[in-house]
């Protein structure tokens, strides 16, 4: 969340948000997307936060709002820069439209934003373009590259085993 503010009534309003914020997140993973967008909404105009906006986004992508999600995550931007999560999102969104070459640079932000978590995700999300345009060697460095952050990551060992085959 954005840095906790100094004036007590802006801390208040804050706390709140942040409740209102978690009761929409609650309500978006029981499904509720149209209640959930409510209470984001609520949430942003009490205290606006790079969460909120990104999250809305993302109920947004679930709804199938698209260029929706999108505006919410380039608004999370604009009030936090370094939280990683929006770029990646808008790499996902534009991913979901087809529109790969976009893209990219969003999820290179991500890769190197200061504020990320899970931040292997940007490079599964390259890994997932490079191999889908053909170049099969730059998407076994990105899936290499999330394998270093999570070495555990299942999702990119797999894709990284079907490239080897790929390319033998």
């Amino acid at each position: 969340m954005a840095p906790v503010p100094k004036d007590p009534p802006e801390a208040e309003r804050r706390t709140r948000a942040l409740g209102i914020w978690e009761r929409a997140y609650r309500m978006q993973m029981r499904g509720d997307l149209d209640g959930a967008a409510r209470l984001y909404k609520e949430s942003i105009a009490l205290y606006p936060t790079a969460e909120a906006h990104t999250f809305l986004g993302w109920t947004y992508s679930f709804q199938g709002k698209l260029d929706d999600a999108i505006s919410e995550c380039e608004r999370a931007i604009a009030v936090d820069p370094e939280f990683g999560n929006p770029y990646n999102d808008i790499g996902v969104y534009l991913i979901e439209k087809k529109e790969l070459d976009q893209a990219i640079p969003w999820l290179e932000k991500a890769k190197n934003a200061v504020r990320y978590e899970p931040r292997h995700f940007p490079f599964l999300n390259l890994g997932r373009i490079y191999a889908a345009k053909g170049m099969l060697n730059r998407a076994m460095e990105e899936f290499r590259g999330a394998l270093r952050i999570a070495p555990g990551d299942q999702t990119a060992a797999r894709a990284l085993d079907q490239l080897k085959v790929m390319m033998n």
